[in-house]
């Protein structure tokens, strides 16, 4: 029994090597949504022929190889019809467009306000205010492109800031007030409904996404 669970477990390592020097697999981080369905099939598929004692090696080899040919015919497939491609790993979407945020797109991929900012941040990203575009790629990830004043100001080779940097706060979202976000800028109400007055906007129902930041002061988006 011992004997054959490692004959089985080195077939499958070398078959799953196999696998992905055909079907040119990427890195964990880029999968897309059927890359990662397909290596829990996989994984499962492997794991129950290794410690099954009536699955006979030919088994497993049989179902390495239906799986490698299944995968990479419909990769090839998806070569030859786009759309059937992008059935099956869907499509990017943008989440931001001309510094405004889409939150139709936001809603239809599930994505909450924290999860985007989280997004950006790991791009290098502090302020919404700052993004031109942002794709939201079928592997997960953001791309994402900066207003040209921003990109401009990234390419020139800067002295470190003499005054202290203060993290853009997020005050308004989806028409409700951050107080914890007031509070960490030591203002209250007043002053945001003030601020909202300078720029004609009175109700704070209508705001999709405010923001503060030293630089630029109070960005506001509001609902479509």
């Amino acid at each position: 029994m011992i004997e054959m669970i490692a004959i089985k477990l080195t077939i499958a390592i070398v078959g799953l090597w196999v696998m992905t020097r055909l079907l040119g697999k990427k890195e964990i981080s880029q999968l897309t949504a059927f890359d990662f369905v397909s290596s829990l099939m996989l994984s499962e598929l492997v794991g129950n022929t290794i410690y099954d004692k009536d699955v006979k090696l030919g088994h497993l080899l049989f179902a390495l190889a239906l799986w490698t040919c299944l995968s990479l015919g419909l990769e090839k497939l998806s070569l030859l019809f786009p759309r059937l491609g992008r059935l099956a790993s869907g499509k990017p979407d943008l989440i931001i467009h001309n510094r405004k945020i889409l939150y139709g797109a936001m809603r239809r991929n599930n994505l909450d306000f924290d999860q985007l900012h989280a997004m950006l941040r790991q791009n290098g990203v502090f302020a919404l205010s700052q993004v031109e575009y942002a794709v939201l790629e079928t592997n997960g990830s953001l791309s994402v492109m900066l207003t040209s004043d921003v990109e401009d100001e990234t390419r020139k080779d800067l002295q470190p800031p003499s005054a202290e940097v203060v993290l853009p706060v997020a005050l308004i979202v989806n028409g409700r007030i951050d107080a914890e976000g007031l509070r960490d800028l030591g203002k209250d109400g007043g002053w945001l409904v003030g601020e909202m007055l300078n720029q004609g906007v009175e109700d704070v129902k209508k705001v999709l996404y405010a923001e503060w930041s030293n630089g630029d002061g109070l960005h506001i988006q509001l609902k479509t």
